[in-house]
């Protein structure tokens, strides 16, 4: 079995003036800003929403209308109690003069009623003519309005600020057009429409503005059996409604600054958690990009358990990846000048030893040694050439399905057409049966000319350390959720302490009479770094029978098989 072996490590060659001249231009910049723009994106986001929210709520238009109805609604209650009692109590029924007001009673009455509340009361005859009004002192000619002073700011500078605050806000909403109409200059209380429709004989109401001010009025005809001898008109200011809202306006924007404050703080916070950890691990990656030497880790933030600690382990496995790819490239460098120094030194001293050699035979094996030597040299950088240009291969490859069946039964038929010789090693193809299920065709997920590759390696080792007549078998079975190939052979097998050395770069132990150089020691590295890429393993064992006595070599490739999970 030809322990053809030896790692090799396909790695991209790195050119430091290509990489000196590249770097300015790709550098990144880190600034350091005490908001990142993701802080403000985060602060945008939550604060957009809430203050959406809050807006909407300070608006309560339905609420304010549902206010101004309720109201409207017991202006003119209190309006028809004024006008039946004035009905009942001021009025008067002559044979001279017919139905008609006593306008002094009428004028006591009605300040009496309207006492208890905050209402301005007016009286009207039936020509339209004011008879009394309650926001005036004394008759006409000697009046005196009256005006109610507004009720001091509640609070102390909090609550004023907030107030204001209130005012300013208030003053820019479109609220004040809901369901309320501009009111129209009115000269008289008789021209008003809602006196109009009491003189008809109907309980009317109506709410308008005048100014900032809401307008709440409602008129009630005063009859006597059916016949309207005058109109109650009574008018509210509406600030009953305005402070209701006002206070819960207020309430809301407390809550809404409270909330806002909170929304701020956990924003900063939350992007905070997010943004230490990535600046941290962005200025941890720049300088190990920059940095000399390995004295720069990546900080682990893998306890976190979320997507920041799966970047943090895996930038942390990358970098680890990344120096451990620079230790290869240096040992296989180290090698690859050593494997190469041998045949040179040999080609060396067998040149200037023939220059001083005279004998014609002597010069003749000496110029058979250097051709050996040459040729020793043209495999080895052949073979060291493949190893390193094999990662580049296995990232360019597209995998697809590979039915392994097919491909080692091609692969036998091969290699038996090319050792076809009376005393040459015998192959022996074991596969599943064959049926019309898809499975026995073995199918693996890869590259079908790298896997070749590996069995082509595999079976020349096997060839080389078979014995004439011998048997190799090829044999392969799925197994569970891999495929596992064995390639068994009847050599004299593998030394016990060097089952995994044989899959190292450059180590090579050949069958006794092979010729020292035929092979270069990469053969198993290059088999061992494609089924690692391919997900699979690979290992070599000895064959033993029940006495223990030592039958061969048997090397065992386990890949995933299609449809499987890495």
């Amino acid at each position: 079995m030809a322990l053809d072996i030896a790692t090799a490590t396909a790695e991209p060659q790195l050119h430091e003036g290509e990489l000196a001249e590249e770097a300015p231009a790709k550098r990144p910049q880190f600034r350091r800003r005490r908001f990142s723009r993701l802080t403000w994106r985060i602060l945008a986001i939550n604060v957009l929403a809430l203050a959406l929210l809050g807006g909407g709520l300070l608006l309560l238009g339905e609420y304010r209308q549902s206010l101004v109805d309720a109201e409207l609604q017991s202006l003119k209650s209190q309006a028809q109690v004024f006008a039946a009692a004035l009905g009942e109590g001021a009025t008067t029924d002559s044979l001279d003069e017919g139905e008609q007001m006593i306008t002094q009673r009428a004028r006591d009455m009605m300040r009496r009623l309207v006492e208890p509340t905050k209402t301005r009361a007016q009286l009207l005859d039936a020509q339209g003519n004011l008879i009394v009004d309650t926001a005036v002192l004394g008759d006409a000619g000697s009046s005196v309005q009256i005006d109610p002073l507004p009720e001091p700011e509640p609070g102390g500078v909090i609550e004023r600020s907030s107030g204001a605050a209130y005012d300013w806000i208030v003053a820019h909403l479109p609220w004040r057009s809901s369901g309320v109409r501009a009111s129209e200059a009115i000269r008289r209380p008789a021209d008003d429409p809602v006196a109009q429709r009491a003189f008809g004989g109907d309980v009317a109401g109506a709410a308008r503005s005048a100014g900032p001010a809401l307008v709440l009025r409602a008129a009630a005809p005063v009859q006597y059996y059916k016949q309207v001898l005058g109109v109650v008109l009574l008018t509210n200011d509406g600030s009953t409604i305005e402070q209701t809202v006002r206070s819960v306006r207020l309430a809301i924007l407390k809550l809404f600054a409270i909330a806002l404050a909170f929304t701020v703080l956990l924003s900063i916070y939350f992007a905070g958690t997010i943004l230490r950890p990535v600046r941290l691990l962005a200025a941890a990656a720049e300088r190990v990009r920059r940095g000399k030497g390995r004295q720069f880790p990546i900080p682990d933030f893998t306890l976190r358990g979320d997507e920041i600690g799966d970047l943090s382990g895996a930038l942390r496995e990358m970098t680890s990846t990344l120096w451990l790819r620079m230790d290869e490239i240096e040992h296989f460098a180290a090698d690859v000048a050593h494997e190469i120094k041998n045949p040179l030194t040999s080609l060396r001293s067998a040149v200037e030893t023939a220059a001083r050699v005279a004998d014609p035979e002597k010069q003749r094996r000496l110029l058979t040694v250097v051709l050996e030597d040459v040729n020793r040299l043209d495999r080895l950088i052949t073979d060291i050439s493949d190893a390193s240009r094999l990662d580049a291969e296995l990232s360019r490859d597209e995998n697809a399905s590979v039915p392994l069946s097919r491909m080692l039964a091609a692969l036998v038929d091969l290699y038996r057409d090319k050792v076809a010789k009376p005393d040459a090693p015998q192959l022996k193809l074991d596969l599943p049966a064959s049926s019309a299920r898809p499975q026995s065709e073995l199918p693996v997920l890869g590259s079908e000319g790298q896997l070749v590759r590996v069995f082509h390696n595999l079976l020349d080792n096997a060839i080389s350390f078979s014995p004439a007549a011998g048997t190799i078998t090829l044999r392969a079975r799925p197994v569970g959720d891999v495929v596992r190939i064995t390639v068994d052979d009847e050599g004299p097998g593998i030394p016990e302490s060097k089952l995994a050395a044989i899959f190292n770069r450059f180590y090579s132990e050949r069958p006794p009479g092979e010729a020292f150089g035929t092979h270069s020691g990469l053969g198993l590295a290059i088999s061992k770094q494609i089924v690692e890429a391919h997900r699979g393993t690979i290992r070599a064992e000895n064959r033993y029978d029940r006495a223990g006595k030592l039958l061969g070599a048997r090397f065992v490739v386990e890949l995933p098989a299609e449809g499987t999970r890495a």
